[in-house]
């Protein structure tokens, strides 16, 4: 038998990234991959219920080109300066195939999403993280320092798994002083008070990205979207797969896009659950990151995050755990729907009577 090793040794080496646990429990409520509690727009419904069968004999348009003119008059960009992708995990593999190999690395804050270090793998590529502050999970103020001789710099604005969000006058600092690519992952940025794409409109060294997983409910339908400068965008058109966005997906895109009182009245419906669970947890003695996403990130008074974890997740209630030095006080808990947030804070409660 052959013991050698069929791949290469970058792939050897990795561990792979791990998705967010999707189990089948029995009245589970699931607050762990920050999915959206509310049904997608009914224009998704429309296009669902009308479309035509007959037309998936075709390929789909390679560039999704009605779907990102569709995007390109939202946010305020030309035809030539968007992407779509399967997901923005498939934008993000376009940007790693484009601006990371062995000798040109990654600078990437911590913690932040971890899929990153996976692409990096990938290609081989040299991570350079950049820890936030303890405590705050703030930016460093050497950050540009640490993050030098990096070609691809990726802020996830906010930040996954923390929530937070960083000075956008810091931001604007950054894309002009870096000397590399900057590639903010916004996908909460729905959730926030502001956002980057007017940065990816004054630099060209700038791309944002954005999904419509979350703000939009279709997190079951992956499809992301880039805006950036028509070079860099036309360079990921390049390592791009094919058709890697389907037909179906393209007409239910355009149409949630094109939805946009709907998001904003969904929006507005998270963020006040979001208050609401951040002020009783804060009651209750947890430490809250103050969020600007759809989840909040929060250590019990204790600061053991893993027995809280494992607590909940014995009374069918799923959050997401990350373990490690700094991010093991804390879980992260989507916000869900009202009477998913009462039965959490409910079992919460009577969790820390136990303990006292």
């Amino acid at each position: 038998m052959n013991n050698n090793s069929y791949f290469r040794s970058a792939v050897e080496a990795m561990a792979g990234y791990v998705p967010g646990e999707q189990p089948k429990m029995a009245n589970l409520i699931k607050l762990n991959t920050n999915e959206n509690p509310y049904p997608p727009s009914p224009k998704v419904a429309e296009v669902l219920q009308s479309f035509d069968y007959e037309h998936l004999r075709r390929y789909p348009s390679p560039r999704a080109d009605d779907l990102c003119e569709t995007a390109a008059r939202l946010y305020g960009f030309k035809r030539d300066e968007v992407i779509a992708g399967n997901g923005s995990d498939d934008i993000l593999t376009m940007a790693f195939r484009c601006f990371t190999a062995p000798d040109r690395p990654l600078a990437c804050l911590m913690p932040t999403y971890s899929l990153y270090f996976s692409l990096a793998e990938i290609q081989a590529a040299p991570v350079m993280p950049i820890r936030l502050n303890s405590g705050d999970f703030s930016l460093p103020a050497d950050l540009l320092d640490r993050a030098k001789g990096a070609n691809l710099l990726i802020i996830t604005r906010p930040n996954a798994p923390t929530g937070n969000t960083f000075c956008h006058r810091a931001m604007t600092e950054i894309c002009g002083r870096f000397n590399g690519v900057v590639l903010f992952d916004e996908a909460y940025a729905d959730f926030a008070d502001d956002n980057c794409l007017d940065l990816a409109r004054e630099f060209d060294n700038v791309i944002v990205s954005r999904t419509l997983s979350k703000s939009y409910s279709l997190a079951g339908l992956r499809l992301g979207l880039a805006m950036g400068s028509r070079r860099l965008i036309e360079g990921m058109y390049k390592v791009k797969d094919s058709y890697n966005v389907d037909m179906l997906t393209q007409f239910i895109g355009q149409a949630a896009l094109q939805d946009q009182a709907y998001l904003r009245q969904n929006v507005a419906k998270i963020r006040a659950t979001r208050t609401r669970l951040t002020a009783e947890l804060a009651r209750l003695g947890f430490d809250v990151v103050p969020s600007s996403t759809n989840f909040v990130f929060a250590a019990p008074p204790d600061r053991d995050g893993g027995r809280f974890f494992k607590m909940l997740r014995e009374q069918a209630i799923l959050v997401r755990y990350f373990s490690g030095e700094t991010t093991g006080a804390y879980v992260r808990i989507s916000v869900g729907a009202e009477a998913d947030v009462d039965r959490l804070l409910k079992v919460t409660e009577l969790y820390l009577q136990m303990r006292k």
